[in-house]
Protein backbone atom coordinates (compact mmCIF):
# COMPACT_ATOMS: atom_id res chain seq x y z
CA UNK A 1 0.00 0.00 0.00
CA UNK A 2 1.05 3.33 -0.61
CA UNK A 3 1.18 6.43 1.64
CA UNK A 4 -2.62 7.34 0.40
CA UNK A 5 -4.01 4.06 0.68
CA UNK A 6 -2.38 3.88 4.51
CA UNK A 7 -4.09 7.08 5.37
CA UNK A 8 -7.59 6.58 3.44
CA UNK A 9 -7.65 3.17 5.41
CA UNK A 10 -7.19 4.50 8.88
CA UNK A 11 -10.10 7.16 8.18
CA UNK A 12 -12.28 3.89 7.35
CA UNK A 13 -10.63 2.06 10.92
CA UNK A 14 -11.64 5.39 12.95
CA UNK A 15 -15.48 5.45 10.83
CA UNK A 16 -15.86 1.57 11.26
CA UNK A 17 -15.23 2.54 14.89
CA UNK A 18 -12.33 -0.18 15.11
CA UNK A 19 -10.70 1.15 18.14
CA UNK A 20 -8.26 -1.68 18.08
CA UNK A 21 -7.84 -1.30 14.71
CA UNK A 22 -7.25 2.89 15.32
CA UNK A 23 -4.17 1.95 17.45
CA UNK A 24 -2.26 -0.90 15.30
CA UNK A 25 -2.06 2.00 12.38
CA UNK A 26 0.18 4.09 14.78
CA UNK A 27 3.69 3.51 15.87
CA UNK A 28 4.43 2.49 19.18
CA UNK A 29 4.92 6.19 19.54
CA UNK A 30 2.76 7.79 17.28
CA UNK A 31 0.45 10.65 17.92
CA UNK A 32 -2.80 12.15 17.52
CA UNK A 33 -2.95 15.89 18.10
CA UNK A 34 -6.19 17.78 17.84
CA UNK A 35 -5.31 21.20 17.53
CA UNK A 36 -8.47 22.82 17.86
CA UNK A 37 -8.76 22.37 21.49
CA UNK A 38 -4.61 21.28 21.40
CA UNK A 39 -3.97 17.98 23.35
CA UNK A 40 -2.10 15.57 22.54
CA UNK A 41 -3.23 11.56 22.83
CA UNK A 42 -0.49 8.75 22.50
CA UNK A 43 -0.42 5.34 22.86
CA UNK A 44 -2.99 2.66 23.16
CA UNK A 45 -5.41 3.91 26.43
CA UNK A 46 -5.04 7.58 24.80
CA UNK A 47 -5.69 7.35 20.71
CA UNK A 48 -9.03 5.71 20.75
CA UNK A 49 -10.29 8.52 22.91
CA UNK A 50 -11.31 10.98 20.11
CA UNK A 51 -12.57 8.01 18.20
CA UNK A 52 -14.67 7.04 20.85
CA UNK A 53 -15.86 10.47 21.56
CA UNK A 54 -16.71 11.57 18.07
CA UNK A 55 -18.37 8.06 18.08
CA UNK A 56 -20.73 9.01 20.94
CA UNK A 57 -21.83 12.22 20.04
CA UNK A 58 -22.20 12.13 16.24
CA UNK A 59 -23.15 8.04 16.27
CA UNK A 60 -23.23 8.68 12.04
CA UNK A 61 -19.81 10.54 11.97
CA UNK A 62 -18.49 10.41 8.63
CA UNK A 63 -15.58 11.45 7.03
CA UNK A 64 -15.91 13.43 3.31
CA UNK A 65 -12.77 13.21 1.98
CA UNK A 66 -11.78 15.79 -0.90
CA UNK A 67 -8.29 16.23 -1.64
CA UNK A 68 -4.61 14.18 -0.78
CA UNK A 69 -1.55 15.81 -1.46
CA UNK A 70 1.57 13.95 -0.38
CA UNK A 71 5.18 14.43 -0.09
CA UNK A 72 7.85 11.96 0.91
CA UNK A 73 6.04 10.64 3.87
CA UNK A 74 3.64 13.39 4.65
CA UNK A 75 0.26 13.04 3.56
CA UNK A 76 -1.86 16.03 3.70
CA UNK A 77 -5.66 15.52 3.87
CA UNK A 78 -8.74 17.89 2.85
CA UNK A 79 -11.95 17.10 4.40
CA UNK A 80 -15.48 17.51 5.96
CA UNK A 81 -16.29 16.53 9.14
CA UNK A 82 -20.15 15.29 9.36
CA UNK A 83 -22.81 14.27 11.57
CA UNK A 84 -25.18 14.61 13.48
CA UNK A 85 -25.16 15.75 17.41
CA UNK A 86 -27.15 13.32 19.21
CA UNK A 87 -24.87 12.54 22.00
CA UNK A 88 -22.44 14.52 24.28
CA UNK A 89 -19.64 15.99 22.93
CA UNK A 90 -16.91 15.84 25.79
CA UNK A 91 -14.35 18.62 25.46
CA UNK A 92 -11.54 19.03 28.13
CA UNK A 93 -13.27 22.61 29.19
CA UNK A 94 -16.64 20.52 29.48
CA UNK A 95 -19.15 18.94 27.83
CA UNK A 96 -21.47 19.96 25.02
CA UNK A 97 -24.97 18.21 25.44
CA UNK A 98 -26.46 16.75 21.99
CA UNK A 99 -28.02 19.22 20.22
CA UNK A 100 -29.81 17.44 17.26
CA UNK A 101 -28.32 19.40 14.98
CA UNK A 102 -26.16 18.59 11.89
CA UNK A 103 -22.84 19.51 11.28
CA UNK A 104 -20.29 19.88 7.98
CA UNK A 105 -17.25 21.21 9.27
CA UNK A 106 -14.24 21.28 7.10
CA UNK A 107 -11.10 20.16 8.22
CA UNK A 108 -7.58 19.37 7.16
CA UNK A 109 -4.99 16.35 8.35
CA UNK A 110 -1.44 16.09 8.48
CA UNK A 111 0.14 13.01 8.34
CA UNK A 112 3.65 11.73 8.66
CA UNK A 113 4.22 8.08 8.23
CA UNK A 114 7.25 5.69 8.72
CA UNK A 115 6.83 1.85 8.01
CA UNK A 116 3.52 1.81 6.52
CA UNK A 117 2.43 3.11 10.24
CA UNK A 118 1.18 6.67 11.40
CA UNK A 119 3.90 8.87 13.35
CA UNK A 120 2.24 12.03 13.70
CA UNK A 121 -1.47 12.91 12.92
CA UNK A 122 -2.20 16.85 13.29
CA UNK A 123 -6.01 17.40 12.72
CA UNK A 124 -6.79 20.95 12.26
CA UNK A 125 -10.60 21.10 11.88
CA UNK A 126 -12.57 24.30 12.20
CA UNK A 127 -14.10 24.61 15.53
CA UNK A 128 -15.77 27.93 14.72
CA UNK A 129 -17.34 26.37 12.12
CA UNK A 130 -18.49 23.05 13.88
CA UNK A 131 -19.69 25.12 16.90
CA UNK A 132 -21.69 27.93 14.92
CA UNK A 133 -23.69 24.64 13.39
CA UNK A 134 -23.93 22.82 16.38
CA UNK A 135 -25.83 26.51 17.69
CA UNK A 136 -22.85 27.23 20.34
CA UNK A 137 -21.49 30.20 18.82
CA UNK A 138 -25.04 31.98 18.44
CA UNK A 139 -25.22 31.20 22.26
CA UNK A 140 -21.10 33.40 22.73
CA UNK A 141 -23.23 35.97 24.24
CA UNK A 142 -23.48 34.43 27.26
CA UNK A 143 -19.34 34.15 27.64
CA UNK A 144 -19.06 37.69 27.06
CA UNK A 145 -18.65 40.80 29.13
CA UNK A 146 -20.29 43.45 28.05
Amino acid sequence: MDNEQIVRRAYQVAEDKDLEGWVSAFTEDGTFTDESIGVTYRGSKELPITVEVYARAFPDMHRELYQFYGSGDIVVVQLALQGTHLGPLSLPFGTLPATGKRMDAPCCDVFELVGGKIKRFDCYPSGTVLFTQLGVIANISAALES
